[in-house]
């Protein structure tokens, strides 16, 4: 394309200086392409032929007696490109052999960020090597949550120059599936094989395009309580002076249709299919997370997986040939259909609870399962070798923690453990709380760091003594305890401090106790003194964020089993405890918790928690 040819004199010389520079342009597009420059000698031939290029044509542009300024800047911009692209591969490093047991630690991918002012994602990785491959470039795979391998029929999405240093970007959308569900991987051409040379990897920043970015203000106490949904109307939750409330939502009675004509079914659409969930017990949820929303109390959610009739696809493969043997199950993220129907969950929640404005409430935090190592008693799958069952739960936590992060980026996402820290049984009933807190942030870190958080239910051992305070050869203050009770917490923040489980920011994981309880069948004021103690540990431990205690109202369920861990009978009555609770955390404090001293056998707090 030329320059408006304005006056006849000149034009003749304008029209070489323009056929000139395009014949550059096109010079430097083929060597661009050109595969076979790693050798020297093709480095001296490409080094000669820009030269004598460049020589004829600054002659032909001295001999034009006018000359353009901008079709002069196109040549030498040109002829720069061309030296610039030299240059960089005259610096590469020498080509390094795969190894089949390494080839995925050629690279390290160093960030894979969604960009919200372009709406795509961008992946960053580097190698101070280069691996040998049947060309120049490195290839980019999109691969579904439940892939992990590259495998045939596979096609690339991208290619780019092999250096010390490759960038992709691309759009953040694959025709519906948003590309937050998926993970990549960089991979070059063997044999005329496509062979990964970096670790899959995951958009780590979902947050980046949330609509909501705050939930409001930090609570100022972390006192908490499982609330009795009865007693939600009743003046107890002001009385009390909660600040966090605990609430499960068992998929079970989210899903599915409602018998109440006055409460319709709420239908949700995602990725082009269509949920269904039940309009009365939406209205249910609508009710408490409003009225504690307007209460200021910061709500926490357990979503639990029990057996949803209609959606049987969330529930693990692994774990269907134990239906009916435990009241939960193992999130199914082998399958489309497993991943989109807990996105579709995960979406559906995080819209309608989050920003005041909506009127329905805000969930802070969301918990994904329940105590996640009692494989056989409350996430039921097959038993399998640790790295295994975790990396199905890793997958499942993927699924929800992007999928709420990217509609409300305050949420906290956590992973849920019990008291069972490190104690070396070898049952298959089961996996250590500290084994499984390892290989799950090991393999979090592998596909891309996040800022998950640890649930953690340190019940006493065992569950029906109340007597934290008393010695206990399953409780002991260092990294190899067995157990963690609330007497030895700071075991499990202490360990967290550790680098590898730092988030991205140098910080500590957020941790929140969220169930913990102590019977008062053994008395009421030990009930009371066992809450204090409990409460006064979470309060002097500056990474634990809440503690929610178990429960508002005694359960029948549990009172079976030796456990009134309410601060109120089943009719309704209250506790001694009771009053401890609602003082304790107040200015009163000492009133109401100076009994506790005589019965735990301390005359200070502070030497308790030094």
């Amino acid at each position: 394309m030329g320059l408006r040819q304005k006056e006849k004199k000149g034009g003749k010389k304008k029209h070489i200086l323009f056929i000139a520079a395009a014949a550059v342009l096109a010079m430097i597009a083929g060597g661009m392409t050109y595969k076979a420059v790693a050798g020297q000698q093709a480095k001296e031939a490409w080094s000669v032929r820009v030269e004598r290029e460049k020589e004829r044509i600054e002659a032909e542009a001295e001999a034009a007696e006018t000359a353009a300024v901008r079709s002069e800047k196109v040549v030498e911009d040109a002829v720069d490109a061309g030296l610039s692209i030299f240059e960089m591969i005259g610096e590469r490093p020498s080509s390094v052999e795969l190894d089949g047991k390494d080839a995925k630690d050629f690279l390290t991918v160093e960030s894979c960020l969604v960009d919200n002012t372009t709406s795509n994602i961008v992946l960053k990785a580097g190698s101070e090597r280069i691996p040998a491959s049947d060309d120049e470039y490195y290839y980019l795979f999109v691969l579904r949550i439940q892939n992990d391998e590259i495998t045939e029929g596979m096609a690339p999405v991208q290619q780019r120059y092999k250096g010390r240093e490759v960038r992709f970007q691309f759009s953040r959308h694959f025709g519906n599936i948003s590309g937050l569900l998926y993970k990549y991987v960089i991979a070059v051409k063997k044999d005329d094989k496509y062979v990964a040379v970096s670790n899959p990897c995951y958009v780590t920043n979902p947050e980046e395009i949330a609509v909501y970015k705050s939930n409001g203000k930090k609570a100022d106490s972390k006192k908490g309580l499982l609330v009795d949904p009865d007693k939600l109307l009743s003046e107890e939750l002001d009385d009390l002076g909660i600040k966090h409330a605990a609430y499960n939502i068992p998929v079970s009675r989210l899903l599915g249709h409602s018998d109440n004509e006055e409460y319709p079914d709420v239908g949700y659409g995602y990725n082009e299919k269509g949920y269904v969930f039940n309009g009365e017990v939406i209205s249910e949820y609508d009710t408490i997370f409003r009225t504690l929303t307007e209460r200021e109390i910061e709500i926490t959610v357990i979503l639990l997986n029990d057996i949803a009739e209609d959606y049987p696809q969330l529930i693990h493969p692994l774990a269907r040939g134990g239906i009916g043997t435990a009241p939960y199950y193992a999130f199914n993220g082998t399958d489309q259909e497993g991943i989109e129907g807990m996105a579709a969950i995960a979406s559906f929640l995080a819209e309608r609870y989050s920003g005041r404005a909506n009127g329905r409430g805000v969930v802070a935090n969301w918990v994904i399962g329940n105590e996640i190592n009692a494989r056989k008693d409350w996430n039921y799958m097959e038993y399998v070798n640790l790295s295994s069952y975790v990396k199905e739960y890793v997958r499942a936590f993927r699924v929800f923690y992007n999928s709420i992060k990217s509609i409300n980026g305050a949420s906290n996402i956590y992973i849920s453990l019990d008291q069972r820290w490190d104690s070396n049984t070898g049952t298959a009933a089961g996996y250590d709380a500290k084994d499984i807190l390892d290989e799950f942030n090991r393999q979090i870190k592998e596909e891309g760091n996040i800022e998950w958080g640890l649930a953690i239910h340190p019940y006493n051992v065992p569950l029906t003594s109340p007597y934290i305070w008393k010695d206990s050869q399953y409780v002991k203050d260092s990294e190899d305890t067995p157990m963690v009770t609330m007497a030895n917490i700071d075991v499990v923040t202490d360990y967290l401090e550790q680098d590898e489980f730092l988030t991205e920011k140098g910080e500590v994981r957020s941790v929140t106790v969220s169930e913990l309880g102590y019977t008062s069948l053994d008395g009421e004021d030990v009930q009371a003194a066992a809450i204090v103690y409990a409460y006064k540990a979470a309060e002097a431990n500056p990474h634990i964020d809440s503690v929610l205690f178990s429960r508002q109202t005694d359960a029948a369920e549990e009172m079976e089993q030796g456990l009134a861990l309410g601060l109120n009978h089943m009719d309704g009555s209250h506790k001694y405890v009771y009053n401890v609770y609602k003082y304790m955390d107040t200015e009163e404090e000492g009133k109401y918790t100076e009994f506790a001293k005589k019965i735990i056998g301390i005359s200070d707090w502070g030497k308790v928690f030094e």
